[in-house]
C-alpha cells in the first residue's frame, strides 16, 4: 500500500467544498483525517466555553460523515507539530494538507514540519479570496470595508464549491486516536448548555439546512429585517461559518444561482464583511489584544469590576442590553444589531475597555470568531481600521425604541418586564409608580434600576475621547452603523 497522506482539519469540518480534501483524495493514496485540540498553531488562542460545546457536536458530525465513507477521524491533543509528526511516524506518512486560517503563521508551521521530514500543503477554502490577492491601486491591504467590498465585487467569482467525495481512501492500519468525550468540550459542573442544546446542531448537514431555509425563507427581507430584534430575519449561519461546517464559496454560489433578490444580496455583503475581518487578521493576527489605530493605546479606561459583572448578567438597568446579554447566555449567540447596541454601552457608557467585552464574547458566543470578535469590538469602539468613530454613542433607549418598537425582543428575554406598556418598556424608570405596579415591577428589587444615567456618561466618554484625540468632533445619538 503506498504511503499515506494526512489530511489536517482544523475550522474547516466538512466534507463539500474542501479543496485540501479534495487534493488529498486526487492522490490515490490513503487519507488519514485528523483533529488536533488546543494546536491550530503554536500561538493559538484557546477556546471559549460556548465554542468549545460546539466543537464537541461538530466534530461528532464529522466523524459520523467520514465514517460514512469509510473513513474514520483520529482525534490528538498536543502541539500541532509534534502530533503531525507523531501521527506520520505511526502510519508511514510523508504529507500534510490544510487549510490555510487567517492569523496564524503559517511560514513558521510549514517550516517546522519540514523540518520534521515531512511535506507540506496548503489549500485556500476558508475565504472566498485569499488576503494577498485582495489589495488596492497601491499594493496594499484595504483598510476601509466599503472600498474594500466595491473591489471585491469587480473580482472573478470565488472557484465553485466541490462536491464531497463518495468515498475516502482508508489507511489498513488505523492509529490510535483520543474519544471525543474524554476531551472535556462539554459543560458538566454546571452544565449550563441546555439552551444551547435547544438552540443548535452543530454539523454541516445541519449547515447546509440552515442555508436553505434562510434562502428559501427570510433571505428575501434581509435587507429590512436585518435589524428587526425581535423576528427571526438573520440567516443563523454564523456558527456554521465560524467552524467551516458551510463554507463562504457554498453560501456565495447558493445565493447568486438563485434569481436575484436584493434582500440575498445585503446578506451577501456581511459575508463580504467576514471577508475583511479576516483579511485584517491575515496583517494583525494580535487584533484581539492590540488597537488598531495606536492612540487608542492611551485611552483612560475605566477599572469597573461591578459595572463589567452587570453588564454580563444582563442587569444594567437598560432593557434591550439586558435582553441580548441573556440571550447570548442561553443561547450562546445575539443579533448583530444587538451586539453593536451591547457594545457601545460597555465602551462608551461603562467607559470599560473593549477588550474585556470581547473576552466574554470569546467564551460565551458559539460562533466566537478570532477575525470578526476583535474586529467588530474595534469598530464599536472606535479603535479598529473601519470603525465606527468613537464619538458616535448608541442611546440604548433611542435603540430599544426603533429596532424593538413592539417590545418582543425584550419582553421575551427580561420577562419581568413584560407587563409594561410600550411607551415606556425601554424606559421603566419614567413609568408611574400606578403602571410600575400593574405590571408587578418594582425597579432595584425585580428589576435593577440603570446602573449609569446614559446622558452623564455620554459626556464622559466624550471627555475621555478628549485626551487621546485633542478634539471630540461633533457627538450625536447616531443609529447608523454596520449591521
Amino acid at each position: 500500500m503506498p504511503a499515506p497522506v494526512l489530511l489536517w482539519f482544523r475550522r474547516d469540518l466538512r466534507l463539500s467544498d474542501h479543496p485540501a480534501l479534495s487534493a488529498a483524495v486526487a492522490t490515490g493514496r490513503p487519507v488519514v483525517p485528523v483533529y488536533i485540540l488546543d494546536g491550530e498553531a503554536p500561538d493559538a488562542r484557546p477556546l471559549g466555553g460556548a465554542a468549545r460545546w460546539w466543537l464537541h457536536g461538530s466534530l461528532g458530525a464529522l466523524a459520523r460523515d467520514l465514517e460514512a465513507l469509510g473513513s474514520r477521524l483520529v482525534l490528538r491533543r498536543g502541539p500541532v507539530t509534534a502530533v503531525l509528526a507523531d501521527v506520520a511516524r505511526e502510519t508511514g506518512a510523508d504529507t500534510v494538507l490544510w487549510t490555510r486560517m487567517a492569523g496564524t503563521d503559517e511560514t513558521a508551521l510549514a517550516d517546522a514540519l519540514k523540518a520534521q521530514g515531512l511535506t507540506p500543503r496548503r489549500f485556500g477554502g476558508a475565504l472566498l479570496y485569499e488576503p494577498e490577492t485582495v489589495v488596492n491601486r497601491q499594493g496594499q491591504p484595504f483598510r476601509v470595508f466599503t472600498p474594500f467590498w466595491k473591489h471585491l465585487q469587480t473580482l472573478d467569482p470565488p472557484p465553485r464549491p466541490q462536491p464531497a467525495p463518495d468515498h475516502l481512501p482508508a489507511h489498513d492500519a488505523w492509529p490510535e486516536s483520543d474519544a471525543l468525550g474524554d476531551w472535556g468540550l462539554l459543560p458538566t459542573r454546571p452544565d449550563w448548555a441546555g439552551g444551547l442544546r435547544a438552540t443548535w446542531v452543530p454539523g454541516e448537514e445541519a449547515g447546509r439546512a440552515v442555508l436553505e431555509g434562510f434562502l428559501d425563507g427570510p433571505a428575501s427581507g434581509y435587507a429590512e429585517g436585518r435589524n428587526a430584534l425581535g423576528r427571526d430575519a438573520t440567516s443563523g449561519l454564523s456558527p456554521y461559518l465560524r467552524f467551516g461546517e458551510v463554507g463562504p464559496r457554498t453560501i456565495w454560489h447558493a445565493v447568486r444561482d438563485r434569481p436575484h433578490d436584493p434582500g440575498a444580496e445585503s446578506f451577501l455583503r456581511e459575508v463580504g464583511w467576514r471577508e475583511f475581518c479576516h483579511h485584517l487578521l491575515h496583517q494583525h493576527p494580535a487584533m484581539h489584544e492590540v488597537p488598531l489605530q495606536g492612540a487608542f493605546a492611551q485611552f483612560p479606561w475605566r477599572d469597573d469590576p461591578e459595572g463589567l459583572r452587570a453588564w454580563e448578567q444582563g442587569r444594567t438597568g437598560y432593557p434591550v442590553v439586558d435582553a441580548a446579554l441573556r440571550q447570548l447566555w442561553h443561547t450562546g449567540w445575539m443579533h448583530n444589531r444587538a451586539r453593536m447596541i451591547v457594545g457601545s454601552f460597555l465602551v462608551k457608557d461603562l467607559l470599560v475597555d473593549w477588550r474585556a467585552g470581547e473576552r466574554w464574547f470569546w467564551d460565551t458566543l458559539v460562533d466566537a470568531c478570532p477575525a470578526n470578535n476583535p474586529c467588530s469590538w474595534q469598530w464599536v469602539a472606535g479603535c479598529g481600521a473601519d470603525a465606527a468613530p468613537y464619538f458616535r454613542v448608541f442611546n440604548p433607549v433611542l435603540q430599544g425604541e426603533k429596532f424593538d418598537a413592539d417590545g418582543r425582543y425584550v419582553r421575551r428575554w427580561v420577562p419581568e418586564l413584560a407587563g409594561l406598556p410600550d411607551r415606556v418598556l425601554h424606559k421603566p424608570w419614567e413609568a408611574s409608580g400606578a403602571v410600575l405596579r400593574a405590571a408587578g415591577v418594582r425597579l432595584g428589587e425585580t428589576y435593577p434600576a440603570p446602573i449609569v444615567d446614559h446622558k452623564a456618561a455620554r459626556t464622559r466618554a466624550l471627555a475621555a475621547l478628549e485626551t487621546i484625540k485633542g478634539q471630540g468632533g461633533s457627538a450625536r445619538n447616531d443609529d447608523g452603523g454596520r449591521a
